[in-house]
């Protein structure tokens, strides 16, 4: 292993570790403004503000995916997004009524068509998967099982230069790390996201969106 790709594992690694034993004494707060800021790449089928929750529904056939397996590309999911310089903390409480093969709702980070990661709750082969692709021209895509089967999940992720983590969480406290990728540049389009590439549709429910820029020097990898 090279001495850049050697650096890049231990920081990782180290960053993975600060993050997992930091307990937050609450969930973030969701900023008041923050939604009125953001706008839709590819609107869905209806959407609603109610306080600070979205209830969106989804278009059928839409979905973020390039190439790997099917050589498809598909760029029609639902994106509600503004943008970060940075490094920053993106953070929602999210469910859904998944039903149909790959259902899926969360949050996304998205330089260009080519460049993105998505994760969240995706429904696969009859349940409830915790779900992240990452997206430099090719996706890729893991799993694991979801946190509960039938009620919302909190998604973070955290940005510090070109790495970009995935946690989720029960009660917006204590997260479970999911996966660090690499994300290029020093901008992107942040928010929430959701698709449905195999069904009719479905309904996702937002609430506690919150992007943050503070706070995150002391978890620099070390």
């Amino acid at each position: 292993m090279d001495s850049t790709r050697r650096s890049f594992v231990i920081q990782a690694a180290g960053f993975a570790s600060t993050l997992a034993i930091m307990k937050s004494t609450s969930a973030a707060a969701p900023a008041p403004d923050l939604i009125a800021r953001m706008s839709w790449l590819n609107a869905p089928a209806s959407w609603k503000r109610v306080g600070d929750k979205l209830i969106v529904h989804s278009r059928p056939k839409s979905d973020f995916w390039r190439k790997t397996h099917t050589g498809d590309i598909r760029d029609n999911g639902h994106f509600f997004h503004l943008k970060a310089n940075g490094d920053f903390t993106l953070q929602a409480h999210i469910n859904g009524q998944y039903a149909a093969e790959f259902d899926q709702a969360g949050l996304m980070v998205r330089v260009n068509a080519e460049n993105w990661m998505k994760c969240g709750t995706e429904f696969f082969a009859g349940k409830r998967r915790a779900s992240v692709v990452f997206t430099r021209d090719f996706s890729d895509w893991s799993t694991m099982p979801d946190l509960t089967e039938t009620g919302p999940v909190w998604w973070r992720a955290v940005r510090y230069g070109e790495s970009l983590q995935t946690w989720c969480s029960l009660d917006g406290k204590d997260f479970a790390f999911v996966r660090d990728g690499y994300l290029p540049g020093s901008s992107a389009e942040v928010g929430i996201m959701c698709a449905a590439p195999d069904g009719p549709g479905f309904e996702a429910e937002f609430d506690q969106i919150s992007l943050s820029f503070e706070n995150l020097e002391k978890n620099k990898p070390v």
